[in-house]
């Protein structure tokens, strides 16, 4: 008898399901399941879409891309793949990374925005990103990283391209040449005061796991970043530097608190 009760409840639900109509906040039902307008607002958000286009049909493609990707969820579901444990383990990364880019932003929201002092000053820290912006012209070879030390060490001692193609090329590293603009406002700033103190038609080498890439400056163009233009830029990375202060603070707190067990082997030396 419970189980046939559990039976009709159970049918009566996806019969309800069945039934939904697109109205009042769902602009679209997807077999049973709603699409909601602060869902596709959500999206239309994320989109970033230029005032120029027909709000409409930006709208329109928005929502159909939704419906497909609730189409494939749901077929998803059917194999069981939600069920598996590949899918548990990556569900729980991203609600923690969500949750985590969450937390982050309500703490920033609680501090207080540069001065203008301090927007001035770092701009003077990093004359890669304003003042001295450029965008360089690099001639590139891109090779297998070797595990031979006595490789590497000729590599190292290497000081230009050709001389580097040279080591490569008679101890059998596989390697190709490539050209590439870069804009030095996204070099590292430890590594761009490295490669601005180097002398002219030097290389540098930049390791990219099993590849690394060598890299010559062949031109240079000012692209300096300055005034109005400036500060928004400043602004948020300072920002983004209180955030990360503010989180690893956090963090320290959170570790000192907690009650962390380790399975033998698993602790940290």
């Amino acid at each position: 008898m419970r189980y046939k009760i559990i039976l009709l409840i159970t049918t009566a639900l996806i019969a309800t399901g069945c039934d939904r109509t697109a109205e009042g906040q769902s602009v679209a039902v997807v077999n049973g399941e709603e699409i909601t307008s602060s869902e596709l607002n959500g999206e239309l958000g994320m989109a970033n879409i230029a005032p120029s286009l027909d709000k409409t049909a930006a709208t329109s493609q928005v929502l159909q891309a939704m419906i497909d990707r609730r189409l494939l969820a749901q077929q998803a579901r059917a194999d069981g793949l939600d069920r598996s444990p590949e899918y548990l383990s990556r569900q729980r990364r991203t609600t923690e990374d969500l949750l985590i880019s969450m937390l982050a932003a309500r703490k920033l929201k609680t501090t207080k925005l540069p001065t203008a002092t301090e927007t001035s000053s770092f701009q003077a820290s990093r004359p890669e990103i304003f003042g001295k912006r450029e965008t360089w012209g690099l001639e590139q070879i891109q090779y297998e990283t070797p595990s031979d030390t006595k490789i590497t060490s000729e590599i190292m001692a290497s000081k230009s391209l050709s001389a580097l193609a040279e080591v490569l090329g008679k101890n059998g590293v596989r390697y190709s040449k490539a050209k590439s603009r870069v804009s030095s406002a996204v070099v590292p700033q430890e590594m761009y005061r490295k490669i601005v103190s180097l002398p002219p038609g030097e290389i540098f080498i930049v390791p990219a796991g099993a590849q690394s890439v060598a890299n010559v400056i062949v031109s240079r163009e000012p692209a300096p970043l300055s005034g109005s233009a400036a500060r928004p830029v400043a602004v948020a990375a300072l920002r983004q530097t209180q955030g990360a202060k503010l989180m690893e603070g956090t963090l320290k707190d959170l570790r000192d608190k907690a009650k962390i067990e380790y399975k033998e082997g698993f602790a940290p030396k």
